[in-house]
């Protein structure tokens, strides 16, 4: 918790912990004796970035937002006589925050490729993404872009992109490698994240939808969409509402395209237009027959 973006005083990292703050005072010492630089900002305080084995520790293994779901229902599922379940209730959900674990750096290859993002939105710099594979049309090439913040889980960063002038989300998957320029920030002014919905689209806009589930529709929208269980109600008769907002008809309409036998649309016409739309361009001859 002392590694991540996020600052905590005493008494938040002992409520957190369920300490008492002078344990944590305990534990602050410990590591200040072992060398650690501990940094203090008003009541806040971290552990320095140039303290030794501060990426060994900033790189503990990172559960996104969607798998502390599963992790969550996993836990939740184990018999409450069971004693080892209170423990790891309370072990795992000490990081948690609104359903997540904290904002932890991912282990692994893309260690690399936060700390360089992390440093430039520190220091407010423009990076170069090298050899960055794009889902449309596959092109692979550098972006110029300013970092400015992550998605929860790491998998993603926020930035504006100099080229189209406009905030996209960039999977760090995709890229090679991160270059940090000399370049300060030239458009901080515009800097703005969209809103991301449980079909992993993001926009400016928020479109509302109702869906009518069956039984498979509804268990592989939880398969594959995990974040979608907070907006599912049951109606009986084996079935079930998604009522949500989406911030375009393109994802949710891949997922309802696949399961049109199980699925029935609900007070949503716009979305019934697009994926009338959708079937004319993509399978015209369906049409024809």
């Amino acid at each position: 918790m002392l590694t991540t973006n996020t600052s905590y005083t005493v008494d938040d990292l002992a409520e957190r912990l369920d300490m008492s703050r002078r344990t944590i005072y305990r534990y602050i010492d410990t590591f200040r004796e072992a060398g650690f630089v501990i940094k203090k900002s008003g009541n806040h305080i971290r552990l320095d970035k140039e303290s030794p084995h501060f990426k060994d520790i900033s790189q503990l293994v990172h559960f996104t937002e969607e798998e502390a779901v599963i992790l969550k229902r996993a836990i939740e599922s184990i018999d409450d006589t069971n004693m080892l379940k209170q423990n790891l209730k309370r072990k795992l959900y000490s990081v948690y925050d609104n359903k997540i674990l904290a904002d932890t750096i991912v282990r692994g290859n893309n260690a690399a490729t936060v700390h360089a993002l992390i440093n430039a939105i520190e220091e407010r710099r423009q990076v170069i993404l090298h050899a960055y594979r794009s889902s449309h049309g596959g092109a692979v090439r550098d972006r110029l872009v300013e970092p400015f913040a992550f998605t929860t889980n790491y998998v993603q960063v926020w930035c504006f992109d100099t080229d189209s002038k406009s905030c996209k989300l960039f999977k760090l998957a995709r890229i090679d490698s991160v270059e940090v320029t000399d370049t300060e920030w030239q458009n901080q002014a515009l800097h703005q994240k969209s809103f991301i919905d449980i079909f992993r689209m993001n926009g400016t806009k928020r479109h509302h939808v109702q869906l009518s589930l069956g039984i498979l529709s509804r268990n592989l929208l939880l398969e594959e969409y995990p974040l979608s269980e907070e907006y599912l109600t049951p109606l009986g008769n084996e079935r079930w509402m998604l009522d949500t907002e989406v911030a375009s008809y393109a994802g949710v309409a891949r997922f309802v395209v696949g399961l049109m036998d199980d699925i029935r649309i609900v007070n949503t016409p716009e979305l019934e237009q697009y994926l009338a739309n959708y079937v004319v361009k993509y399978w015209p001859q369906a049409i024809k027959k």
